[in-house]
């Protein structure tokens, strides 16, 4: 056994470098001691270790019944030898007898290494899940550890956490040793320990991103209403402000754009479309369309779905590369949305209105077949979106 001396520095030095609690590291070692002295003695006695911190020691101890006539040596004393270590003691009494620690063979004290190596790394999981299990929705930094079968495994100084390749941005490139910064999505413990999952494309990584760059995020004075991405490419926030004389864009934005320039390096030049957000649901669409100017907009609440109307020279600005502005904007707002062009409405309204009346010239009927298959195209390329409230 090792020194009083020893034993103690020995737990000291665990539970300042684990950052294990000492109560966790005196009950591994008293069951250390119990389960080499149990090995030992083949679970024949009555045993009990104790850690005594006035000499720094685990001390073992044999607990005997005292009786008048001795059947089991190894779990019954008879009265006159109990007497000798104890003159008080009667029969019937459970006596306890300290053993020697020399009576522990090397053998017995590897057995209680590897039990306490165990039990240390067993608190160091549970420390560590517990250290990160109430952080799930913050933002980490991290460094780039490896690469295992497309996941970026990213040391976080005390535990390792998991990037799937699903949840890295496209174009992102990070190699060994380089910073990251990312959100955490979940943690659960599994047999080789807590399994800490990462993202990058997660919506909240754009929020959380503006309430560290933004005061006035941060203090509740702006709050972000919602937010839609296409990670690595577009990004739309709705934000809205609870004092009258906060502009929430131009909070975002910052001075010259420097806030929102933050925002734009750490997403690797992710363009973000900062939008007012507003109670009016017609208004709130056309902000969200913006920098397209909406020229009429026509609502039906039933269906939650609008028609927008546009100048002709409008059009692609309002649809967007890949319909991805009217796209992102119908899953911001969750409304569907139609996009037409002032000339195509126009067109429409008059078809309808000549039919309505009975004086549709002839040829009107292929001139309306040739807008409808105009706007199914339109469709097809992303100019109509819908987005599905959640």
């Amino acid at each position: 056994m090792e020194t009083s001396f020893s034993l103690k520095h020995t737990i000291d030095q665990i539970v300042k470098e684990k950052g294990i609690e000492k109560g966790v590291i005196l009950e591994a070692l008293e069951q250390a001691v119990l389960t080499a002295a149990n090995k030992k003695f083949r679970n024949t006695r009555d045993l009990e270790a104790h850690y005594n911190e006035e000499i720094g020691e685990v001390e073992l101890f044999e607990f005997v019944t005292v009786v008048e006539e001795v059947q089991d040596s190894y779990r019954e004393i008879d009265l006159e030898e109990a007497r000798e270590i104890d003159p008080e003691v009667e029969i019937g009494d459970s006596l306890g007898i300290k053993m020697e620690a020399s009576d522990f063979s090397r053998i017995a004290a590897q057995t209680a290494k590897q039990v306490i190596i165990q039990k240390v790394r067993e608190a160091e999981r549970e420390t560590i899940f517990n250290e990160y299990k109430d952080r799930v929705g913050e933002l980490i930094n991290g460094v780039v550890r490896r690469f295992e079968k497309g996941e970026m495994i990213v040391d976080l100084g005390r535990a390792e956490a998991v990037l799937p390749h699903k949840e890295q941005a496209p174009r992102e490139v990070y190699r060994q040793g380089d910073r990251i910064k990312a959100l955490i999505t979940d943690i659960r413990m599994t047999t080789k320990g807590p399994q800490i999952m990462l993202s990058r494309v997660h919506p909240t990584v754009l929020e959380k991103l503006f309430e560290a760059e933004v005061p006035e995020v941060a203090e509740g004075i702006v709050e972000i209403m919602g937010v839609v991405r296409e990670p690595g490419s577009r990004a739309k926030i709705a934000v809205y402000s609870h004092e009258p004389d906060v502009d929430p864009v131009g909070a975002c934005v910052g001075m010259r754009g420097s806030r929102v320039q933050n925002v734009v390096s750490e997403l690797r030049g992710e363009k973000i479309d900062i939008i007012p957000w507003s109670e009016d649901i017609a208004r709130f669409v056309c902000n969200a369309l913006a920098p397209a100017v909406v020229s009429k907009v026509y609502v039906e609440e039933e269906n939650r779905s609008m028609e927008i109307v546009v100048a002709d020279d409008q059009l692609s600005l309002a649809i967007g590369k890949r319909g991805q502005n009217v796209r992102l904007a119908a899953k911001l707002t969750g409304w569907k949305i139609d996009m037409k062009s002032e000339s195509r409405a126009a067109e429409a309204e008059l078809l309808q209105f000549a039919s309505f009346d009975g004086t549709q010239e002839e040829g009107a009927e292929e001139e309306a077949e040739e807008v409808q298959q105009e706007e199914v195209q339109q469709e097809e390329s992303g100019a109509s979106a819908e987005a599905v409230e959640e």
